[in-house]
C-alpha cells in the first residue's frame, strides 16, 4: 500500500488508550475503530467528537474491509482466539505482551501468521525505549566485547496479583529486553527459578531467575512486589567493557565503563584490572510507543518480520513456563521448553519474509 494503512485497537482498557493515541498521531495509519465490549469505555478513548469509530463486536472488526491491521489490547487470555481470528481474515497483527497465556497458544499464532504471509508482533514495548536501543547497538558493534553476564533487578512494592506470580508479572519485561539485546536472542541452556511466598499468598512475590547462556555466560533476574524501594537496573558485562542501565535515573541512564577484570592467558591463574574511564552515550529521547509503530509500519512494507516478532514473544514465553517447571521442582535448572528441533525450526521460519 502506499497510502496510510488502516487500523482497530480491539481493547480500550488499560493499554488499549496508549496504543489509540500512537496510532492515531503516526503519519503511516489511519485509526479507523476501537473495539470494546464496553461501549462508553471505548467512547471515551476516541472522544465525543472523534470520526474514530465505537465498535463491540471484534467479529464485526474483522469483517470489514477498510481494516488492514488490528492492535490487540486484552486480557492474555483472549490474545491467541483474537489473533488467530484476525490473521485468518488477512490482517497483520500486534498483540501487547504477553503473546498469549501459555506457549502451545503462542505457536499456534506464530504457525498461522507464516502461514497468512503477514505480521505478526508483540509490543515488548521496552526494546523500543532510547536505552534500550542503545544496548542493543553497543552489543552489536562490538563496544561491549563477548557478553559475560547479565544482573537484573525489578522491584518494588508492588500489587500482589490474584493470577499471577512475581515471575509472570515483572519478568517479562526484563527477558523481553534480554531477548531483544542478546545476538541470537533469548536462548538460555536452562532455567533455574527460586522463590518465597513470605506473605502465604499462594504464590510467590519473591524471586530469583538464574539462565546460563552461550559461551559460559549467565543472565539472572531478580523480582520482588515487596520492596519498599524502586529500582530498575541492569547491569551487563562485557569482555571490553561494562554497561549500566538505571532507568530510574533521570539525567543518566545509560554508564558505560571501561573498567573490569582481564584474563589475557586463559590457562594461567592470574588476572589484571582495567580502571579506565566512564561515559554516558547520547540518547535520543522518543516515546517508546511511537518507535514500536514504526517498526510494525516498517514490517509491513519492507516485508519482514519485525524485531519484536511472534518468536520473540514465544522465547519469552518459554522461558517462563520453564521457570514455572523449575519454581514447582524445588528451583532445579530445567531445559526450556521448546528448545531443540521445535525452536531451530521455528528459527528458520521466522527468517523468512513476510507478504
Amino acid at each position: 500500500m502506499a497510502g496510510p494503512f488502516r487500523i482497530a485497537v480491539i481493547g480500550a482498557g488499560y493499554w488499549g488508550p496508549n496504543l489509540a493515541r500512537n496510532f492515531r498521531s503516526a503519519p503511516d495509519w489511519d485509526l479507523v475503530a476501537v473495539c470494546d465490549l464496553d461501549a462508553d469505555r471505548a467512547r471515551r478513548v476516541v472522544g465525543d467528537r472523534s470520526t474514530v469509530e465505537v465498535v463491540t463486536s471484534a467479529a464485526e472488526v474483522l469483517a470489514r474491509d477498510d481494516v488492514d491491521a488490528v492492535a490487540v489490547a486484552t486480557p492474555a487470555a483472549a490474545h491467541a482466539g483474537l489473533a488467530l481470528a484476525a490473521l485468518d481474515a488477512g490482517k497483520h497483527v500486534l498483540v501487547e505482551k504477553p503473546l498469549a497465556a501459555n506457549g502451545a497458544d503462542a505457536r499456534r499464532m506464530v504457525a498461522r501468521a507464516a502461514e497468512a504471509g503477514r505480521v505478526l508482533m508483540v509490543d515488548h514495548t521496552f526494546c523500543y525505549t532510547a536505552p534500550v536501543l542503545k544496548i542493543r547497538e553497543l552489543i552489536a558493534d562490538g563496544s561491549l566485547g563477548e557478553v559475560l553476564y547479565v544482573d537484573s533487578v525489578r522491584i518494588n512494592l508492588g500489587i500482589v496479583q490474584p493470577d499471577v506470580d512475581v515471575f509472570w508479572d515483572l519478568a517479562p519485561h526484563d527477558l523481553s529486553v534480554l531477548d531483544f539485546i542478546l545476538p541470537g536472542g533469548l536462548v538460555p541452556a536452562g532455567v533455574a527459578a527460586q522463590g518465597a511466598d513470605p506473605l502465604g499468598v499462594g504464590q510467590s512475590c519473591v524471586g530469583y531467575l538464574t539462565l546460563p547462556l552461550a559461551g559460559g555466560a549467565i543472565a539472572q533476574v531478580h523480582v520482588n512486589w515487596l520492596s519498599p524501594t524502586k529500582i530498575r537496573r541492569m547491569v551487563v558485562g562485557g569482555s571490553r567493557r561494562t554497561l549500566v542501565w538505571d532507568d530510574l535515573a533521570p539525567q543518566q541512564r545509560l554508564t558505560v565503563y571501561d573498567r573490569g577484570v582481564d584474563r589475557p592467558d586463559r590457562t594461567a591463574a592470574k588476572v589484571s584490572y582495567r580502571l579506565g574511564d566512564a561515559w554516558a552515550p547520547a540518547l535520543e529521547e522518543r516515546e517508546a510507543l511511537s518507535v514500536m509503530v514504526g517498526e510494525f509500519t516498517a514490517a509491513i512494507r519492507e516485508g519482514r518480520a519485525p524485531r519484536t516478532d511472534g518468536h520473540a514473544g514465544l522465547r519469552v514465553l518459554d522461558v517462563l513456563e520453564s521457570a514455572s517447571l523449575s519454581l514447582a521442582d524445588g528451583g532445579r535448572t530445567v531445559p526450556v521448553v521448546g528448545h531443540g528441533a521445535g525452536a531451530a525450526a521455528a528459527a528458520a521460519s521466522g527468517a523468512r519474509d513476510v507478504a
